[in-house]
């Protein structure tokens, strides 16, 4: 009996019919089903690496449910198609590409017509003459002295230009607005740095850092105080448009014809005077848009002297003609030619190195032919 029973239990199961078969693979497939989510193709964009998210109860829960496919009636008509959108008015940023978001190409016109209200602000704007009329203790050689001082300050802790364009405003209004003894100027110098570091850097310096490379001349508590200061005088208006705001927009138009293989040595070169005109105390006269500009037409002259600097489209999408930029053309030319600020080597430096193509060592013809200035 035993031996029945064993020899039983090792034979093989009864084979199933294709019928059988066919109902098992059914009743299993619905099981599988059951157990799966569904998603709906109108959720994907909401979910950024459905992948890798894991959900819980609560969200099971509180998920929408998928929406109902919408039928098509037959006698539906197809809509119209909308009017494709005109174009927007000539401006310093009508070449914005639309695959770039941050260009905002159907806005771009709006942007730089609020960008050139807001600079001429008087909230935004430092006196021309602070330093006769408001500054004892302060010349304008310890101006560039602090300010060339600054750029190596940048350079030291990776700062992105903006942090050094906002830096110098903020000094030059603060000192527009009060006397200062020239023991304080560095504190001034680092803390408006401060500020602009916490205004555009991802990972901004600490007050630390800032007390570290003055060789903690100044305390902790020197450097918040300057700080409180400075936000108070300035009551708070930190976000005007800077030379670097404007030269980015301009720059971008001046290499629209060679968008493909734009000129790095334009850009760099660029770059590189507008940091020189941050030395010059007799240049916060000009408007930063106007100072730009004038960089521009400098850049394109060292880089092509036969060739006019200055275009009508140039003047288009600036709004400068050449004769509105001759009084900035020629300061910055002095300054290039190291006739301006010559002891201030700093930015020279830093533009002589490779990673910038040695721009520095570029040099303009020494005379600008007058013939640049007249109507195009």
């Amino acid at each position: 009996m035993a031996g029945k029973e064993n020899s039983a239990a090792g034979a093989a199961p009864p084979r199933l019919t294709r019928a059988q078969a066919k109902r098992a693979a059914a009743v299993t497939a619905v099981a599988v089903a059951a157990k799966r989510k569904r998603v709906a193709l109108t959720e994907l964009p909401s979910l950024p690496n459905a992948a890798h998210y894991d959900y819980d109860e609560d969200d099971r829960a509180a998920k929408p449910a998928p929406r109902k496919q919408r039928i098509l009636e037959p006698e539906s008509k197809p809509k119209p198609k909308a009017a494709p959108k005109p174009a927007p008015p000539p401006s310093a940023a009508t070449d914005a590409e639309e695959g770039d978001p941050q260009l905002c190409a159907p806005y771009a016109s709006d942007i730089y017509s609020y960008l050139r209200s807001m600079e001429a602000q008087p909230k935004r704007r430092p006196a021309q003459d602070y330093i006769a009329a408001v500054q004892v203790d302060v010349t304008p050689n310890m101006r560039s002295i602090l300010v060339d001082w600054l750029v190596e300050v940048a350079e030291e802790y990776k700062l992105v230009s903006d942090t050094l364009y906002l830096t110098v405003s903020y000094i030059d209004r603060f000192l527009s607005n009060k006397a200062l003894n020239r023991q304080r100027l560095q504190l001034l110098g680092v803390s408006a740095m401060l500020i602009a570091s916490k205004y555009e850097e991802i990972s901004p310096p600490n007050v630390e850092d800032f007390c570290y490379i003055t060789d903690n001349t100044y305390t902790k508590q020197e450097v918040v105080k300057m700080e409180s200061d400075i936000l108070n005088v300035l009551k708070f208006e930190m976000g005007n448009p800077t030379t670097k705001t404007f030269l980015r927009m301009f720059i971008r138009s001046a290499q629209e014809d060679n968008k493909k293989n734009p000129n790095l040595s334009l850009e760099f070169l660029g770059s590189y005077l507008a940091e020189l005109s941050l030395l010059d105390y007799g240049l916060i006269r000009f408007l930063p848009s106007l100072v730009a500009a004038s960089v521009v037409f400098v850049a394109r002259l060292t880089l092509d002297p036969h060739t006019h600097p200055w275009s009508k489209k140039m003047q288009t999408l600036t709004g400068y003609k050449p004769s509105e930029l001759k009084d900035c053309v020629t300061a910055i030319h002095e300054l290039q030619l190291n006739r301006k600020c010559s002891s201030m080597v700093a930015i020279r430096d830093k533009y002589k190195q490779h990673r910038f193509k040695g721009v520095s060592a570029l040099l303009p013809p020494v005379e600008i032919p007058a013939s640049y200035f007249k109507k195009l």
